[in-house]
């Protein structure tokens, strides 16, 4: 099972390399019927029987998951191990003929674990297909917080945004607790997990507040023109930033209410 698109080196390399793989462990088990030739299908797992495994001959079989293409198989690869209701969302399609050698599943286990060298090189398929996959996600999940300049260990009292400079980073406090001031007036709280800075970020005006680490802390710094680009292709870091200031909102609400002074009644 290899991912659709361009690999890189390293995973054209172990591609090579698995694909040799079932058939060495199949050597000295016998077929348990003549090749399975079949055409073009848009549902291969319906026309195969679940009770057996079969070695790719000839063809590539393209993997969707729901609608999505996603994975192929091509020739030497073992088809079938996917079964059960865990893959009820996966659909198995060809748009040309494939060749199929069929092998009793329960005969091709007992054959894979008669000899601990066979049992290794079918462990070393799985495992390959394991670091496959792992590398699949690794280029498709979002990029969450992942920064160039990387992490920042400040002390108590360390100012790490002055009111006034220009925006072109957004922090988020990893380890700590910082206070956010206005003209020397403390205006809020910038606990652990908070994204701060990006307000000016966005709208590219000067930093309207201070922020200060109120204890030994250990900040994120995010180039803001990656961290606009990271808003755009992940909702996540939006809610969070809309949760973010709509908690600073009820922050400075509640100030307001303490400074405004009561009317007397008349």
């Amino acid at each position: 099972m290899y991912l659709l698109g361009e690999q890189s080196a390293h995973a054209d390399a172990l591609i090579n390399r698995l694909q040799t793989l079932p058939a060495q462990c199949l050597e000295g088990l016998a077929a348990c019927g003549p090749l399975l030739e079949l055409e073009s299908t848009e549902d291969l797992i319906a026309q195969l029987p679940a009770d057996q495994l079969f070695l790719l001959n000839e063809g590539v079989i393209t993997g969707y998951v729901g609608a999505r293409a996603l994975f192929y198989w091509q020739e030497g690869d073992l088809i079938g191990l996917q079964q059960g209701s865990e893959w009820a969302d996966w659909r198995l399609c060809s748009d040309g003929p494939l060749r199929l050698q069929p092998y009793q599943r329960s005969e091709l286990f007992q054959h894979l674990y008669a000899e601990t060298e066979r049992a290794e090189q079918f462990l070393h398929y799985l495992l390959g297909h394991m670091t496959l996959l792992s590398h699949a996600v690794a280029e498709l999940k979002p990029r969450e917080f992942r920064s160039t300049n990387g992490f920042k260990r400040v002390p108590a009292g360390e100012v790490l945004i002055h009111q006034g400079d220009a925006a072109d980073h957004v922090f988020v406090i990893i380890d700590g607790h910082a206070e956010a001031f206005v003209d020397g007036l403390k205006v809020g709280e910038v606990p652990k997990d908070e994204i701060f800075g990006a307000m000016a970020v966005f709208t590219g005006e000067p930093r309207n507040a201070t922020v200060i680490a109120r204890e030994p802390s250990t900040v994120m710094l995010i180039p803001g023109d990656q961290f606009l680009n990271m808003t755009r292709t992940n909702p996540k870091i939006a809610h969070s930033l809309i949760e973010n200031m709509a908690r600073r909102i009820g922050q400075l609400n509640r100030q307001i209410t303490l400074l405004t002074p009561t009317k007397s009644s008349s």
